[in-house]
């Protein structure tokens, strides 16, 4: 029996019990108007009455490329391992010389070609966001879900002087927002600009909302950087304080993930940075290690 339905069937059960035979006295009016106001106010909030366990993760993949032809197939059993539901990625190459496929298409069709919880398939969908033209193609981040995504776009960051242009893509599945972004890897100025940039446009469309606004990626900056200090004004750091970078020499924290202050509370259930695999070696996979947190809200 559906909710809706159970529910008036107790209104009435209750009516009967008090012994109600037929037209309604002016007080059993007002009773059963209260009822199904209640019952009308519950119906309508079952997508924020139930808490949500979702694992998050962030991976420079390095276009699949650092130490071998085609690292996707090995990310993707690398993923499913851990269960992400939700992945930021940088570093990715679409359509261009270097790599002739859009990378966030090929990695979603390796998780595809994966068998799901319980022998079913997986539905993993993704979203390119662009940062510049490159060798006739396009270079950028990208994100892959297993969950719809609603609607998604890219926010143009500003160029730090003698560095590649950088973008931030933002995807909104039904529980929540995630961003992924890759910030300047030379200049501490263009860093703290792309950062607040990005933050100004995610409180602009989001800092209201009933759903949490996650931010992940690589931000080329150590947890005891100004960087770090701008964004505590606005986000909280859910990852752990572990060196992300390099694989093969881990010797420092770059990679973070972040919620923004304002939306609904969010609590950390566990979180890492793996070093190894069952099903992948981090050494030949990318030049950083991947990162998860597990969050509650």
């Amino acid at each position: 029996m559906r909710k809706k339905t159970r529910i008036f069937v107790c209104i009435f059960v209750w009516m009967k019990t008090l012994g109600y035979k037929g037209t309604l006295p002016g007080n059993w009016k007002g009773l059963l108007l209260a009822a199904c106001f209640v019952a009308g106010f519950f119906l309508q909030q079952p997508a924020f009455a139930q808490r949500h366990s979702v694992r998050l993760m962030t991976y420079n993949v390095g276009a699949f490329g650092k130490e071998m032809d085609d690292s996707a197939p090995m990310i993707a059993r690398m993923i499913a391992e851990l269960g992400a539901e939700v992945v930021g990625l940088n570093e990715l190459d679409s359509c261009n010389r270097r790599h002739g496929i859009n990378q966030v298409q090929h990695l979603c069709d390796e998780l595809n070609a994966l068998s799901g919880t319980g022998g079913r398939k997986a539905s993993w969908r993704g979203r390119f966001g662009r940062a510049m033209a490159y060798a006739g193609g396009a270079y950028g981040c990208g994100i892959v879900s297993r969950v719809r995504i609603w609607d998604h776009f890219n926010i143009a960051l500003p160029k730090g002087a003698g560095s590649e242009p950088r973008v931030c893509v933002v995807v909104e599945t039904p529980r929540y927002v995630y961003a992924a972004c890759h910030l300047d890897h030379i200049d501490e100025v263009a860093r703290l600009e792309q950062a607040r940039v990005l933050t100004v446009e995610l409180q602009r469309r989001y800092g209201k909302g009933r759903k949490p606004v996650f931010l992940s990626g690589d931000f080329n900056d150590t947890p005891d950087s100004a960087l770090l200090r701008q964004l505590s004004r606005d986000w909280t750091l859910l990852s752990p304080l572990e060196y992300s970078y390099s694989a093969k020499e881990p010797h420092v924290c770059i990679d973070y993930i972040f919620v923004l202050h304002g939306g609904p509370r969010v609590t950390v259930s566990g979180s890492g940075v793996p070093t190894s695999f069952t099903h992948g070696d981090v050494e030949t996979a990318s030049d950083h290690l991947p990162l998860f947190v597990d969050v509650v809200f």
